[in-house]
């Protein structure tokens, strides 16, 4: 396969983490990285790795639209360019997610069809496959047809990435009466609930969910605006991580739960890996006409292996081609 361009120079712990994870991925997966970045910072890191020479860096910190049709020579550019023009099969990214987002839709386009493109991300189920959350952050403001499209796009991915035959869909509202939620959830709530609505991607709508079914098993795809899906989405990430800190705090405060935390511990730590964001993979970017994977801004070494990973299985299944399908369809 074509090597997975990786933005060496995006994210927290860029580039030591980002590129130790690019090696990672090359000996462990056998999947072939390029790493995208500054020849001078790279070099004494790539150990045989190929680069594509990037002179330009966006700041996490940057606005996004701008920053990408003025740093033309960053690497985000020069990596949704290299899946563009056919020297890559994915690019990756843990830096600036908005700019990651612009790149891919300026340099690769969006797939025909596509109103808009959404960021979908797993959510961890314990015990179960990932919920998969769109829109998690791409389009503040929405219109009911392009959730539905959202719901079209999400099935095709939950099919894909998760072997799930026929995605149960779940449209997030404060309740789950179709009466309820604003303006655009009733009216979104109509649109998915026609007979064919999901019928060419392969889904079934099962009505509204509320936030507190996003992390079960009784849904495969959550679709809301991107505003909403942004707040759930680091709501849930800092309710788990208060969570996890408190209960590693509880353990040390006195000889019985200290005692009691050499059982439990190794009991929690499949819990514990489940729920590690750096397990995740990232979240991909749906609708733009070619693979894009959004990671995590703190990703480490871990991280950047399992978004390698995620980007192979995504490209080996065909997603775009799916999605395009899908849109088609739709």
């Amino acid at each position: 396969m074509l090597p997975v361009a990786l933005d060496a120079m995006g994210g927290d712990n860029a580039p030591g983490e980002i590129v130790a994870g690019a090696h990672r991925a090359v000996a462990e997966l056998g999947v072939p990285v390029v790493l995208v970045g500054q020849p001078e910072v790279l070099e004494p890191l790539a150990n045989g790795l190929e680069i594509i020479a990037a002179s330009e860096v966006i700041p996490m910190s940057a606005d996004p639209g701008s920053s990408v049709r003025r740093m033309k020579d960053s690497s985000l550019v020069r990596a949704a360019e290299a899946v563009r023009d056919g020297r890559a099969s994915a690019m990756i990214s843990a830096g600036n997610t908005g700019a990651t987002m612009a790149s891919a839709l300026l340099r690769m386009g969006r797939i025909k069809g596509v109103a808009r493109p959404a960021i979908a991300t797993p959510i961890p189920v314990p015990g179960g496959d990932p919920t998969i959350l769109l829109d998690a952050g791409a389009n503040a403001e929405c219109q009911a047809d392009w959730l539905l499209q959202f719901a079209q796009m999400g099935v095709v991915f939950a099919r894909s990435r998760y072997g799930i035959e026929q995605p149960r869909v779940g449209l997030l509202s404060i309740g789950e009466e179709a009466s309820k939620g604003t303006p655009l959830v009733k009216e979104t709530n109509a649109l998915l609930a026609a007979p064919d609505a999901l019928q060419a991607a392969g889904g079934i709508f099962i009505g509204n969910v509320e936030g507190r079914d996003v992390m079960t098993n009784d849904v495969d795809v959550v679709v809301t605006d991107g505003f909403t899906g942004n707040v759930v989405l680091k709501t849930l990430e800092g309710g788990m991580r208060a969570l996890v800190n408190a209960i590693f705090a509880a353990f040390g405060t006195t000889p019985a739960t200290e005692a009691a935390s050499e059982v439990l511990i190794p009991a929690l730590l499949p819990l514990y890996g489940t729920l590690d964001p750096d397990n995740t993979g990232g979240a991909m970017l749906l609708g733009v006409d070619g693979l894009c994977l959004i990671s995590h801004g703190s990703s480490s070494a871990t991280a950047v292996v399992n978004a390698i990973r995620v980007a192979a299985e995504l490209h080996e299944a065909g997603i775009v081609e799916r999605l395009r399908t899908a849109v088609a369809s739709g």
